[in-house]
């Protein structure tokens, strides 16, 4: 039998609760002509909530791991009549559905690594929503200071208690660069610190291939999208230098 995948304790952990762009996929949902797809759905964060709210809503998630936290969860809401879980890679994937809303969440299309990924990924969405259907991506803007940090330096994410054992956590991480390839090689680094001293260390590498604005424009335009707009935060303000965030609305004609 397989070990239990780690990054699925430490994703629900640390990022399991984030909420702060949740109300922007409930407004886009609100507004679609349609069901809804999930791509990259993890354990569930954004769409259960949008279940509760009453949309049908179907997920995609590579992980087994977290497909299984997800269908947990939609068991005990009782959702299993709104919500299809799906296990597949977001590069190649086919669905007998067509959706009217369809999102990548806080910067998974960085896991597609090359142009060739990107396109793949971009049109197997296209051919899975109805004509008008919207597309949403919220990918991490890359900012020359930040990525000019990237080289390797210890970065503390702060403490907090273990909700189990209340040992103190300690979380850190560390980026190195690779700008031939706009390649992020991150590892995040967690230190559980018990009672007598005793350091336990977990290391959760992965990378993540950025993306630039008009980059990612252009790969909307060839995978068949008509680009909406482009925002810089979860409450839709305007793109512009500062922003943190390139959040792409793009549509099917």
């Amino acid at each position: 039998m397989s070990q239990p995948d780690p990054f699925v304790s430490f994703y629900e952990r640390f990022y399991g609760e984030r909420h702060d762009d949740l109300q922007m996929y409930r407004d886009f949902a609100l507004a679609a002509d349609g069901s809804i797809l999930e791509l990259g759905c993890g354990t569930g964060r954004v769409l259960i909530p949008l279940a509760l709210d009453g949309h049908n809503v179907t997920g995609l998630e590579l992980s087994a791991d977290m497909l299984a936290r997800a269908q947990a969860k939609v068991d005990a809401a009782q959702l299993g009549d709104r919500v299809t879980l799906i296990q597949g890679d977001m590069r190649d994937f086919e669905i007998p559905s067509r959706f009217g809303l369809a999102f990548i969440p806080i910067n998974t299309f960085m896991h597609c690594y090359d142009t060739q990924e990107q396109l793949a990924c971009l049109r197997r969405i296209h051919g899975h929503l109805q004509p008008g259907g919207q597309l949403v991506v919220d990918v991490y803007h890359p900012d020359p200071q930040a990525l000019l940090e990237s080289d390797g330096r210890l970065v503390s994410q702060g403490t907090m208690l273990h909700p189990e054992t209340g040992n103190t956590v300690h979380r850190f991480y560390t980026r190195r660069l690779d700008l031939a390839t706009q390649t992020q090689h991150i590892t995040f680094i967690v230190d559980e610190i018990d009672s007598t001293g005793r350091v336990q260390r977990a290391l959760f590498p992965l990378r993540m291939r950025f993306v630039y604005r008009y980059e990612m424009a252009l790969l909307l335009r060839v995978a068949g999208f008509s680009l909406e707009a482009v925002y810089g935060s979860y409450d839709l303000e305007p793109f512009d230098s500062s922003s943190d965030k390139m959040i792409f609305v793009a549509r099917v004609d």
